[in-house]
């Protein structure tokens, strides 16, 4: 089992260098952030083509099938149970489902009915049904159908668009935009480079507690320990131990990166200042600049929840 390749969550990936990579990070920050926003309020419609944009982009940026094969794999599936169990479970509606017309039709009279369409159809003649199937427990209304669509569609783009920006901007261009679009925060006395060290030190630090729970994982597979006779308190036991070492090895790595900084004089980010990138907007910034102009026009007009 290795973590850093079936489970790679904030991970950058150096090689091979695709036209994502090579977009202003304030620019991919800002995509992000429309996408991780643009689903509120939004139809169903437009949620499930936030989920289609994010898997064309990603073959279009061609990046390694290695990379995100298995990732994407099980976010779809996870996304796909999610979709099952809510379109299964009661929609909270707490009303019976019964039909809009008695048994017996003849008993309707003329007058009741004096538009000549029935009260089961609508306008243009088609017919209504809130429960779309029902069969022994299992019923899916509109509602839950609806309410699993949503559901699954945003569990799918918060996750994906997340990791898909870590995989493509390294953590020092990551801070180094965070940073420019945060200048305008100094003026009411804000700590703007310190919450940038704290963000640069903390993405750099997933790596290595992913790192530590692999190891831990392998150690514990490698004692081939007979878990039926220890029994579910001395398996307990166990793991508690493994957290134990966890906790203990990344307090380690900590401590370790810390005393690194102040060796090299890193005591105050106001003295210690490290221009990592020079940000500039290039020619392909501008063009995502203006495709998304284009992505809030379609929102606006396509996407709104009516």
């Amino acid at each position: 089992m290795d973590l850093l390749r079936s489970l790679p969550l904030g991970l950058y990936l150096e090689q091979p260098q695709t036209w994502l990579h090579k977009i202003d990070p304030r620019v991919k920050f800002a995509w992000l952030m429309s996408f991780l926003t643009s689903y509120v309020l939004a139809n169903n419609f437009w949620r499930v083509l936030l989920v289609v944009m994010l898997i064309i982009t990603t073959l279009f940026a061609k990046i390694p099938r290695r990379v995100w094969r298995q990732q994407m794999g099980w976010l779809l599936m996870l996304s796909f149970f999610v979709l099952a169990i809510a379109a299964i479970s009661p929609d909270a509606m707490g009303i019976n489902y019964q039909p809009r017309l008695p048994a017996n039709e003849q008993i309707l009279t003329q007058p009741a009915n004096s538009n000549n369409v029935a009260p089961e159809e609508t306008s243009n003649g088609q017919k209504y049904s809130y429960v779309l199937f029902h069969k022994g427990p299992v019923r899916v209304t509109r509602r839950s159908l609806d309410l699993g669509i949503s559901l699954s569609s945003i569990i799918f783009t918060v996750i994906y668009s997340t990791n898909l920006y870590l995989l493509t901007t390294a953590p020092e261009e990551i801070t180094s935009g965070i940073e420019s679009l945060m200048q305008p925060l100094r003026r009411l006395k804000l700590p703007v480079t310190e919450i940038t060290l704290t963000l640069t030190l903390s993405l750099r630090f997933i790596p290595l507690v992913l790192e530590e729970v692999q190891n831990l994982f392998r150690s514990v597979m490698t004692r081939a320990i007979n878990w039926k006779k220890l029994g579910l308190k001395g398996a307990f036991k166990v793991w508690m131990t493994v957290a134990e070492r966890l906790l203990d090895n990344l307090l380690l790595r900590a401590e370790q990166m810390a005393n690194a900084m102040m060796v090299r004089g890193f005591t105050s980010p106001n003295e210690h200042r490290v221009q990592w990138h020079d940000l500039r907007l290039k020619a392909l910034d501008w063009v995502a600049i203006a495709t998304l102009i284009l992505f809030w026009g379609i929102r606006l007009a396509v996407g709104t929840k009516v």
